[in-house]
């Protein structure tokens, strides 16, 4: 199964900085994820660092091992003190995933998660661990089994105390009222992503604002364990060009879904399978090649310029659609959950024409960065395999 995870935001209306902190981290070779959603004290700066600190010093520990009790008492005692209420404080939800299922979640002081499972909501058992330090704090800790299609809901307290004072929500949305709108989401579309459901939750609880101004800090972490979307990319021809062909027949073979960055790579498949790629003029844009199209093929692209503005979209966020191929690929790559790059080591010498921006990087750096950022930004599984 694949952990499907993201995470929206909202500032309190007038700040600069987040109040809650969101951090997630995949390991591989352990096959389990950690997710951290934090809740500072206050809001602005201060509850900025209130709330990263809990969460680094959280996934920090709990990655290397340690025991979950002395870890929150750890944490607790190392924040700082408020001078006006005397306490040290950060709520905070931690959840251990295994992509088995199992899950681990540990919440001191956020809202209680929702926990869905075919169309129903669950209300698992906990246990309560009590703060050695501070005798007004109380772990809940519960130990779950999910199964295919499942969610975990985190919200900070900005969403359920949404339209606070409302003549209709008197005491806000509270955990009832997003229940509600959470089944309702699933309902309308069963196949909803962790990133379109976090985000239609926070923007829910910012509409219900008077004048929608948040008046808190709203996060919504969602977790969703289902099938993962795999897709392959293929850039650059192989080192050797006796392996074009066992590498155009891998390609080909693959049930992943395809994409070919590159007009030589897309050359070499034509070639090698007798497929032939047309291309659209009428899609360029700018100083973008256009899109090609190949049979059996989901998107075919130009190579290094493409790949550049792809990592710059990634990179830096996007506010609205764009009609170019950089886009169309970026799309292609936040629809995937395990992608894999197959990507050729030979040199193409065009990409030396003097002529060609200075800022444009080789094929491997680019890879290597947009790598970075699916697997750092967008929770992604990435592979890179050099031909």
């Amino acid at each position: 199964m694949f952990i499907d995870i993201d995470c929206s935001q909202e500032k309190k209306y007038g700040q600069n900085a987040y109040g809650d902190c969101f951090m997630s981290k995949r390991y591989p070779e352990r096959k389990e994820l950690i997710a951290v959603l934090s809740d500072g004290l206050g809001s602005g700066v201060k509850a900025n660092i209130l709330a990263s600190m809990t969460a680094t010093m959280l996934l920090k520990f709990v990655e290397a091992g340690r025991d979950i009790k002395s870890t929150c008492e750890v944490v607790m005692n190392a924040l700082p003190v408020c001078k006006v209420r005397k306490i040290s404080y950060s709520t905070f939800s931690l959840a251990v995933c295994g992509e088995d299922g199992e899950v681990k979640i540990v919440e001191e002081g956020n809202p209680q998660f929702v926990y869905i499972s075919d169309g129903q909501v669950v209300e698992p058992e906990f246990t309560v661990i009590d703060s050695e330090t501070f005798k007004n704090r109380h772990m809940h800790v519960y130990k779950l089994n999910l199964k295919l299609g499942d969610r975990l809901i985190f919200c900070s307290d900005g969403v359920t105390q949404a339209g606070l004072g409302n003549p209709d929500l008197k005491l806000g949305l509270r955990r009832n009222g997003l229940i509600k709108c959470l089944l309702e989401r699933i309902k309308e579309n069963p196949d909803i992503t962790s990133s379109e459901l976090s985000k239609s939750i926070v923007r829910l609880a910012r509409n219900l604002e008077v004048d929608r101004h948040a008046k808190d800090d709203i996060s919504c972490c969602v977790i969703h364990y289902r099938n993962p979307r795999k897709a392959l990319i293929f850039t650059g021809p192989p080192y050797h060009m006796e392996k074009d062909r066992e590498y155009a027949l891998e390609f080909w073979n693959s049930k992943s879904k395809k994409a070919i960055c590159g007009g030589t790579t897309a050359n070499l498949i034509s070639r090698e399978l007798g497929i032939p790629v047309k291309t659209d003029i009428t899609s360029s844009v700018g100083k973008l090649p256009a899109v090609s199209y190949m049979e059996g093929v989901d998107l075919v692209t130009e190579g290094i310029l493409t790949l550049t503005r792809t990592v710059e979209y990634l990179e830096n966020g996007f506010n609205e659609k764009q009609s170019n191929a950089a886009y169309e690929l970026m799309e292609f790559l936040l629809n995937s959950d395990y992608i894999e790059f197959m990507v050729g080591a030979k040199l193409n010498q065009a990409h030396y024409d003097p002529n060609l921006p200075i800022e444009i990087e080789i094929r491997k750096n680019i890879i290597k960065k947009m790598a970075e950022i699916l697997e750092n930004k967008y929770f992604k599984r990435v592979i890179v395999r050099y031909l």
